[in-house]
């Protein structure tokens, strides 16, 4: 097994460019979930100190390696090169492996390195490896290099939140963390949790009822930044018509909601546990299948399996008290779901937005949250206002936490057009040069250093955050070239 192991490892070291594959698989040895980085963290300090080049880590985590411009190139103007250390640790059921102890199992397939049954960490490792081959060459020609590798980026982006303004010196940026090689990045959205809770009267089931389970499901869900624009059903907001029509015309009542997952998937399912007057069983459940009709109807491009099940179950103690119920059901039905406003700026770019989350409903507690996007920090808060005013109206409290800054995009900043211009020179084509929805680190970086100019690019990676990851090895090499060739002509300061 070991012999296999090793063969599958020196596949990836012998591809091209050797150097940066070798560092992606000494990375890929050492165990690095986001908020246990101790041992990467480790890792680079080492690494900086065995190449003679000043290297510390700040309170947080984050370790920054310098290196001088080479010969020649001293009066470029600096750079800060910039990737995180940290994976996203994800498996399939029947893998057995070990995130704590084992480093992750690559091999080659035709133009793609993919890992065995778990997430490869490609998403950010390439990034990481690059600045290393960089840092440890002696025939790449760039400007002084400011090597800075943050922490927690996929689960909170503490290390970007919580670097100190004054310990970079470059003045361009270059992010490693984009995945697709046509792609110029030049901006992103900003976002903040919104969470509304409460409690509410419960009251004895009414007589004469019988209860059922409400299934909303096989949405395709996705991410609620990169596929807001999309049209995709969010099973939170369906269940909540299902359910809105039916307090009125069949006497519904609410046991139980429990809807969606993490903030930043759009939600796939959604069940209710509600009860209905006996009186009312064969109407109410005509009505289900109606609206599955209906949904389905409306949803059948997005959400081709999309499906409504009602099923008998036991008679639970407690419902919902009606007033609230209908408060509450209100308040979800205006619930802003999707994109509030598209740019005026950047052609298809979706600016504000909202993903309802996560609707909990149970034993006299409600949770709702939310995730509100926008790369404009005003128009953010001000939809974050919007929410606040919906929920408090019906007595919930409303908090705001792990709010990060957008990226506002420079198109016409010097780096942009070097960027743009020389890959229609080196690949006779057009770059994608672009704004995205989701988050990235840059964001948050250029709140204590405004003034630099940044973009993000990278190869093409797919399947990020899933065992499905796989990064391409063209792409890689590609991209590689268009990063030396872009550090050649960073100029004069």
């Amino acid at each position: 097994m070991h012999s296999l192991e090793n063969k599958m490892s020196q596949e990836v070291r012998n591809l091209e460019p050797k150097s940066m594959w070798n560092h992606f698989a000494d990375l890929n040895a050492v165990p690095r979930p986001s908020k246990k980085e101790e041992r990467v963290i480790q890792f680079m300090v080492d690494f900086g100190n065995k190449l003679g080049l000043p290297t510390e880590v700040d309170e947080v985590g984050n370790v920054l390696i310098r290196k001088p411009a080479t010969a020649g190139m001293e009066n470029r103007t600096p750079l800060v090169m910039q990737s995180h250390l940290d994976m996203v640790h994800q498996k399939n059921n029947d893998t057995n492996f070990d995130f704590e102890a084992e480093g992750i199992k690559m091999f080659v397939e035709d133009d793609w390195v993919k890992a065995e049954g778990t997430t490869l960490g490609a998403d950010n490792g390439i990034g990481v490896a690059s600045i290393m081959a960089i840092l440890a060459s002696d025939d790449i020609e760039h400007p002084a290099i400011d090597a800075l590798f943050t922490i927690d980026e996929e689960t909170g982006m503490t290390g970007a939140l919580e670097l100190k303004g004054g310990w970079l010196e470059g003045k361009i940026l270059l992010n490693l963390d984009t995945e697709d090689d046509d792609e110029l990045t030049i901006g992103c959205a900003g976002g903040v949790d919104i969470t509304a809770s409460g409690s509410y009267t419960e009251e004895d089931t009414p007589a004469n009822h019988v209860a059922f389970k409400i299934t909303v499901k096989g949405l395709s869900g996705g991410h609620s930044g990169m596929d807001i624009n999309k049209g995709l059903g969010n099973a939170n907001k369906l269940m909540n018509r299902v359910l809105w029509k039916s307090l009125e015309n069949y006497g519904l009542r609410v046991a139980s909601i429990d809807g969606g997952g993490l903030r930043n998937a759009i939600p796939r399912e959604s069940v209710a546990v509600v009860t209905i007057p006996t009186s009312q069983d064969e109407k109410f459940a005509a009505y289900v299948k109606e609206m599955e009709g209906i949904l389905s109807a409306e949803h059948g491009t997005t959400d081709p399996d999309l499906h409504i099940t009602m099923e008998s179950v036991d008679l639970p103690g407690k419902v919902m008290q009606e007033e609230f119920q209908t408060a509450l059901t209100n308040a979800i039905y205006t619930t802003w779901n999707g994109i509030y406003r598209m740019s005026p700026d950047i052609e298809d770019l979706v600016q504000p937005s909202n993903n309802l989350a996560r609707v909990v409903v149970k034993d006299g507690e409600v949770t709702i949250m939310c995730l509100t996007r926008s790369s404009l920090d005003t128009e953010k808060d001000d939809l974050a206002n919007a929410l606040t005013a919906n929920f408090e109206q019906i007595g919930l409290t409303v908090m705001a936490s792990g709010a990060y800054p957008g990226w506002q995009p420079r198109p016409s900043s010097d780096i942009v057009s070097l960027m743009a211009d020389l890959y229609r020179e080196m690949f006779k084509e057009e770059p994608n040069v672009l704004a995205c929805h989701a988050g990235l680190e840059c964001g948050i970086l250029g709140t204590n250093y405004p003034d630099m100019d940044m973009v993000s690019f990278g190869p093409n990676i797919r399947g990020a955050h899933s065992p499905d990851e796989k990064v391409q090895i063209s792409s890689v090499q590609k991209y590689w070239g268009f990063l030396l060739e872009t550090l050649k002509r960073i100029p004069q300061n």
